[in-house]
This record gives C-alpha cells, structure tokens and sequence, in this order.
C-alpha cells in the first residue's frame, strides 16, 4: 500500500478541504449549518482530490514532465512502483467514486425539490471530475497550457466555498466571494510554489505554467500579489459584515503568510521551495480555522 499512498499524496488534503470548512463555518455564522451537508462535500472533496493527484501522476510520466530533470519527490508511476495501468484503474475507480459521493450530496441537501438547481450541481461535478482528470492527463492537459492557476482558483476557491454554502443556505449572498476568492488565491499560491519548484522540468517537457511564462523571478513577485490579494478579500469581507472583533482573529495567521512570501523570494534553489508547499498548505489550513471560528464566535 506504501506507493499507493504516497501516490495519493496524503498533505494536500488538508489544503482541499478548506474550502468545504470555510463554506460550513460561513453558513454556522448564518444559522444554516448542516452537518451532513458538510460531510458529504468533504468526502466528495477528498475523492476528488485524490483522483487529480492519480490523474497528476499519470499524466506528468506520459507527456514527460515526470523525468529526472524534475525536482520534486519521485512520483509512483515514474519510479515503476505503480504501471500505468494500475493507475488507469485507480483513476476510473475514484472517479466512480466522486460521482457517487457527489449525487449522495446532492440528495441529502436538495433532495428531488428544484430539479433545475439538482441538475445544474450535477453538471458541475462532471466538470470537476473533468477537471480534475484532465489537469496533466488527456490528450490536451489544460495544466500544459497555464491554465492550473484558474482551475485551481475556481475549484479550491469560488466553487468549494460558494457551493458549500450554498448547498446549505438556498441563497448565496454576494459577499461570500469574498472569502472564495481567498481561499482561491492561497491554493494557487500553492500550486504556484510547486511550479516555481518544477520550472526546468516542465519548461523541458512543454509544460508551459505560469511560472514557465513568467520566469522565476516574476513568478515570485506573481507569488506576493496572491498572499496580499487573499489576506485583502478576507479582510474586506470583515469589514462589509462586521459584528465582532473576534471576526479578525485570522490576522493571527500573517506571519505564517509573512514567513512563506519571505522565503519563497529568498530560495533560490529549485529544492529549497519543496517544504514551502506543505508550509503553504497548513497555513491557508491555519487560515481558514482561524477565520472561520471569528466568524461563528
């Protein structure tokens, strides 16, 4: 089971769920928890994250990004511990299992009421298994083309925290864009880090990131702007429904924004940024607990 696991990639889950608490801390504050809501949209998230992290392996070993150019720790299918052909039935069976979860879902928080509202969440977890598959696997990977940054913003960000909500709630006030859009920008700025990271490889391999685009330094100035711009959505949701000073006890999560920023500008090494990710990942974690208890308390 050890490769499997590992090819699971067990520290970004933490990061995918964050968007699932933030939207159930959101709907506590509003008195629309539900409690089955939340589970059943964290198991989905997790089954989801899982299959793009399979999809990810897969699809980096096949279109050569995974060579020994590449930086990061040695994937499951490039070191022949899982054939691609495991992984193809691994991916089909989580994605089976994503489908399942996310109708499960679906029927415990809307049941067969509005069935236009029914539909179109369906629809959007087929684009999600879409997504999440055809990231780095496909014959045209949309990560290949730069495009991870938006999908990653939208999935871990607008739809995580926006559908959570509203799955609970029926009504989605504008204002809970707001955090979306932070929790957006803090897994893009981990997935930004990871790209800064494979830079060589994937410029070798035709993987054109944003950091491929961007080069390595823009990239890290692009890295801040991400950081400043989550902790300012954050910050301007407080200040739009304020009721409380304990509202702003995420501020407590800055130096850890602070210290990450910080050290991504000043590692210059392609292996020097690897702990960054998992540093990055249990801040935006820290983050969100912190910003959803000030929101409930």
């Amino acid at each position: 089971m050890s490769p499997w696991i590992s090819a699971f990639r067990p520290r970004t889950l933490p990061l995918a769920l964050a968007s699932i608490l933030t939207g159930g801390f959101l709907a506590k504050a509003t008195g629309h928890f539900n409690g089955a809501v939340v589970g059943m949209a964290a198991l989905t998230t997790i089954l989801l994250q899982i299959l793009s992290n399979l999809a990810n392996d897969y699809g980096d070993s096949q279109n050569g990004a995974d060579s020994v150019h590449r930086q990061g720790p040695l994937r499951a299918v490039q070191s022949g511990a899982i054939t691609p052909e495991q992984m193809k039935r691994a991916m089909w069976g989580f994605g089976g299992a994503a489908l399942l979860s996310g109708i499960g879902l679906l029927l415990v928080a809307l049941g067969f009421e509005g069935l236009w509202v029914l539909g179109a969440f369906f629809v959007l977890g087929l684009c999600a298994i879409w997504a999440a598959v055809n990231y780095t696997a496909g014959s045209r990977p949309y990560g290949y083309a730069g495009l991870g940054d938006v999908s990653v913003f939208l999935f871990f960000g607008i739809v995580g925290v926006c559908g959570t909500y509203f799955l609970q709630a029926r009504t989605l006030p504008l204002s809970v864009l707001l955090p979306a859009a932070a929790l957006g920008c803090f897994a893009t700025a981990v997935l930004n880090v990871n790209n800064i990271r494979d830079i060589v490889s994937d410029k070798l391999a035709g993987k054109i990131t944003v950091p491929v685009r961007l080069g390595p330094q823009r990239a890290r100035r692009y890295h801040l702007l991400l950081l400043a711009l989550g902790v300012g959505a954050a910050t301007s949701y407080v200040l739009l429904n304020y009721h409380s000073p304990w509202q702003w006890l995420f501020l407590l999560s800055l130096p850890l924004f602070l210290f990450n920023g910080c050290q991504v500008l000043a590692r210059q090494e392609s292996m020097q940024l690897d702990p960054l990710l998992k540093q990055m990942a249990l801040s935006t974690l820290v983050f969100t607990l912190l910003f959803g208890i000030g929101q409930v308390a």
